[in-house]
């Protein structure tokens, strides 16, 4: 008999992904497109989103704006892991609208991002593979126009220390350049800083040498 698979198995495996990513592309704004055929007209939307409840709330949005549209079909892509991730039809033939966003959202390696594809029926069915090209194409061109941008992950530290140790924490600061966001400068100081997560095990490491210097790590960001 083989070895059994532990329950943990996935989680192990995510979270060993998730080591070694340090930065994501998506996009930086809202970007539009369109795509017509046979009287039907398509027209598409790239936004960038961070959570579902985000998604929900664009959705019903547009759901509103368009109220008259036969179908507002959608897909997205969350996390550095591109692990959080949905596509829907809204009646369309299962198959042929959600999925065709997504896998152009997958083509352009996209994540934090929501594609929307609204149609408006020209009174000429278009079939499975009409439908499949056309959903494809009005995501692939909002997505070609959006601006792409690189993010990098960073980790936040909570430093607490001494102000006899100043010019120590400094040097260690010199080194790795981390984004100072709070500063508290008096006889007991605080910093709350972020630093690309690609080095932050090792200031985390330089930080734990001084003697007298408190370091916790807080959430993993993007910039």
């Amino acid at each position: 008999m083989g070895a059994e698979i532990p329950q943990n198995y996935f989680q192990i495996i995510i979270q060993s992904i998730l080591s070694i990513i340090n930065s994501f592309i998506t996009i930086s704004g809202i970007s539009e497109g369109i795509y017509k055929e046979k009287g039907s007209k398509f027209l598409s939307f790239a936004l960038p989103v961070t959570t579902v409840e985000e998604v929900k709330v664009i959705l019903d949005e547009y759901r509103k704006k368009f109220y008259d549209a036969r179908h507002v079909c959608y897909a997205y892509m969350l996390g550095a892991d591109r692990a959080d991730f949905r596509a829907n039809d809204d009646g369309e033939p299962s198959g042929t609208a959600g999925r065709p966003i997504l896998g152009q959202i997958n083509s352009f390696e996209l994540t934090d991002v929501l594609v929307i594809v609204v149609r408006y029926f020209g009174g000429i069915l278009l079939g499975t593979g009409g439908l499949i090209t056309a959903y494809k194409e009005a995501a692939r061109d909002a997505l070609s126009r959006a601006e792409i941008v690189e993010k990098v992950i960073t980790q936040r530290f909570e430093i607490r220390f001494g102000y006899e140790l100043m010019n120590e924490v400094l040097r260690v600061f010199k080194e790795f350049e981390p984004e100072i966001l709070k500063s508290e400068l008096q006889y007991d100081c605080r910093y709350v800083v972020d630093v690309p997560k690609a080095s932050s095990e090792q200031f985390f490491h330089k930080m734990n040498t001084i003697y007298g210097v408190k370091i916790e790590k807080e959430q993993e960001k993007s910039i």
